[in-house]
């Protein structure tokens, strides 16, 4: 039997470099937090916490946040993003800010705003929940709309003379969004497209369809909380009957027949490399 693991699998560009920068600062010796947890993995979080990390998980936990004196606390800003508001809160409190902030999602709170002061109306699409979309939206002046899956363009209803910019979560799925784009320009509107979905993002999502397509199994690593890993679940799911979702190896329950020939193996942006090898070593072994 072959165990194999997709070609772009585990940490990006984006979450690696947060996740460095809050190892950074901790050798300096000040109280750390994060605004939001620094990446969307469980294990990651934890031991950042056992390392003294603290987490503010939103606005409300910011404004609570007691004044120091200046430069004795560092709040660093995680890898989605925040919005415009948030750094000021941040600069009341007089807290050392650390920006994290991946570079691909600081380039669409700078399309959002430049197209916006062109007189265009910002569409995005993605999660209206997940906190990269949240601080997107929080870079917009005027009214903004989130469309989630590509169907909600057939009720999207605007004036002939409205002009669109239309941009992406930085995770969010290809092929769904290549639908929504086709939607938007058949119905005939005025929307001007710039594809701001991270290219890790969709080379993860390719490696895995294409793994998923040859496997007999498939196991995908990440966060529950997780959208990129949410997403890689489920394009492995429509290429993979026996598609598995595991957080650790701990949530790995296998039973595999006799006939299988090669298991394939993925993992999400936020998955560290140590838990994808486990993994593999463990699958290696034991069958």
């Amino acid at each position: 039997m072959e165990v194999r693991l997709a070609e772009c699998a585990g940490f990006c560009f984006g979450v690696k470099r947060a996740v460095d920068t809050v190892y950074e600062q901790l050798k300096r010796g000040k109280t750390i937090y994060t605004y939001g947890p620094i990446v969307h993995n469980e294990e990651v979080i934890r031991e950042l916490s056992e390392q003294g990390i603290r987490v503010l998980e939103d606005r409300e936990a910011l404004e609570k946040l007691p004044l120091r004196r200046e430069g004795e606390t560092a709040v660093i800003i995680r890898a989605h993003g925040v919005s415009e508001e948030i750094y000021g809160l941040l600069e009341q409190k007089k807290v050392e800010i650390i920006d994290a902030t991946c570079p691909f999602v600081k380039r669409i709170h700078k399309i959002v705003r430049e197209h916006e002061e062109n007189g265009e109306r910002i569409l995005i699409a993605g999660d209206p929940k997940h906190p990269e979309v949240e601080g997107i939206v929080g870079w917009c002046r005027g009214p903004v709309k989130v469309i989630q899956e590509p169907d909600e363009t057939m009720d999207f209803m605007t004036e002939e003379t409205e002009k669109y910019c239309l941009v992406a979560q930085t995770t969010y799925n290809y092929n769904k969004f290549q639908d929504l784009v086709e939607i938007l320009e058949k119905k005939g509107y005025n929307v001007s497209v710039v594809n701001t979905i991270c290219n890790a993002t969709e080379e993860r999502q390719r490696s895995a369809a294409k793994l998923a397509e040859e496997a007999d199994v498939m196991i995908v690593i990440g966060g529950k909380h997780s959208s990129n890993t949410m997403k890689l679940y489920g394009i492995c799911q429509e290429k993979c009957a026996k598609t598995y979702f595991i957080q650790t190896l701990d949530d790995l329950h296998l039973e595999l027949p006799e006939d299988v020939r090669l298991v394939g193996i993925t993992a999400g942006a936020s998955t560290p490399n140590k838990l994808i090898e486990e993994v593999q070593n463990y699958v290696r072994i034991n069958f």
